[in-house]
């Protein structure tokens, strides 16, 4: 049995998109290009905060923030429960459609437009060369015997 070199091809390409589909997902850093970092992040401290002489008791500030914090971390939890996956479905879909549309339809529109303009400025650069250059040099030719000379009268 021999080997060919499109059987060895054909091997990579497939180890090459059955990989790219089955990611590895990292469950300890969850926002690797920090998408989130300023946005979201938001303690206690960055919502509720009592300025010096106003002070509620020290029971009550740490019962609200003991509720802050885990009301907020369960409230998360259970909206993400209910809808993370349909919102993941429909962002998913929304950015297909528009990765469709732009490699669709917005860039062969701009690469058509480019060409069209290619054109267009091709006719009008002869249409400058042709008319305007000789009326532009007639004009410097009869203008440059002109001299300016600036006097000062006290």
């Amino acid at each position: 049995m021999t080997v060919t070199m499109a059987d060895i091809n054909n091997g990579y390409e497939q180890k090459f998109q059955t990989d790219r589909h089955h990611k590895e997902i990292d469950l300890i850093n969850r926002d690797p290009k920090q998408v989130n970092e300023d946005v979201v992040k938001v303690d206690f401290e960055d919502v509720i905060a009592e300025p010096d002489g106003t002070h509620s008791l020290d029971g009550v500030w740490k019962a609200s923030y003991t509720t802050f914090t885990v009301s907020k971390y369960w409230c998360y939890r259970i909206l993400s429960a209910i809808l993370g996956i349909p919102m993941a479905l429909l962002w998913g879909f929304l950015f297909a459609c528009l990765s469709f549309c732009h490699i669709w339809a917005v860039v062969p529109c701009i690469k058509s437009c480019m060409i069209e303009s290619q054109c267009f400025s091709r006719i009008y650069s002869l249409a400058i060369h042709t008319f305007c250059d000789p009326l532009f040099e007639a004009l410097g030719k009869i203008f440059s015997s002109v001299r300016v000379v600036l006097r000062k009268e006290m």
